[in-house]
């Protein structure tokens, strides 16, 4: 039977695969010149995503996120990218797992994925659901500067 070091030590494994996963897809963005442009990548993105939804949800990306785009585009992509590092470092794992978890909700709710049975079998939901899993296990505890806090804590109640 494995033990909790063991286990630990998977959860902190699989941590910083997501969060690896996380730096992938903002640096990505970072590093794009057109991603954040006023009609720039994350425009054609959000048009794309929006394309086949209706309702206040559409009418609030279409209304003002879009006409807020390079705002929302630099949140999207250092929301991304520090969710990672948070995530590979074991850094504020809990947060880092909700920022992760909250970002493809949004896009899943944008793209009205939600609406259709296939739209839960998406890179969207797959991604939600591992992030979630970083908020809702202890995943920083064992390789991550998240366990050095937590020693220190014990350390001074003894």
């Amino acid at each position: 039977m494995a033990s909790a070091k063991q286990y630990g030590v998977w959860l902190a494994v699989f941590r910083i695969l997501v969060g690896a996963t996380w730096i992938i897809h903002g640096y990505g963005k970072i590093t794009d010149a057109q991603w954040a442009l006023p009609n720039g990548d994350c425009f054609q993105v959000v048009t794309g995503m929006i394309s086949n939804t209706q309702g206040p949800i559409h009418d609030f990306v279409a209304g003002f996120v879009l006409s807020h785009i390079t705002v929302f585009a630099v949140l999207q992509e250092w929301g991304e990218t520090l969710s990672g590092v948070s995530l590979v470092l074991g850094l504020l794992t809990r947060v880092g797992g909700l920022v992760g978890f909250l970002l493809p909700m949004i896009y899943f709710t944008i793209k009205g994925s939600y609406a259709h049975l296939d739209g839960y079998a998406t890179l969207d939901t797959l991604t939600a659901l591992a992030s979630g899993l970083n908020l809702a296990l202890p995943t920083g505890a064992v390789l991550g500067i998240d366990a050095l806090f937590g020693r220190r804590k014990s350390g001074r109640s003894s």
